[in-house]
């Protein structure tokens, strides 16, 4: 049975951006090999709200995905196999989660393209 899940996961701040991108490229991949990523963001640099490792900020990232229950575990044995991320959170999502990240995600879409079209917000007024 296929679900949809949420993933983040804090990358140390030590990495350069070339070292942090090969990182989520590799979780990508993996999650598209074993399932459907609906949707990735990148958070950036962070602060964090308590030291970890002796760390206060990191490179955080987010992947919704499509996968059966028995990847979770296989996913976050990678992540704990991975020096370079320091934590990481994965989550189930139900059917108003998933109605929620819809919306936030067609709102974020909205304001990136009023962004990017000043006029056409005018337009519409």
């Amino acid at each position: 049975m296929v679900k949809q899940y949420e993933t983040v996961f804090i990358a140390t701040p030590v990495l350069s951006e070339a070292q942090m991108k090969e990182a989520v490229a590799k979780y990508v991949n993996f999650i598209k090999e074993n399932g459907e990523v609906v949707y990735e963001e990148d958070w950036g640099l962070r602060q964090l709200a308590y030291p970890i490792q002796h760390k206060t900020t990191g490179f955080y990232y987010l992947i919704e995905f499509k996968a059966t229950p028995e990847f979770v575990a296989t996913l976050e044995t990678q992540y704990r196999r991975d020096e370079r991320i320091i934590r990481y959170l994965t989550v189930s999502l139900d059917k108003d989660a998933v109605a929620y990240a819809e919306k936030r995600r067609a709102n974020k879409a909205a304001k990136a393209q009023a962004a990017a079209d000043p006029a056409q917000e005018t337009v519409n007024e």
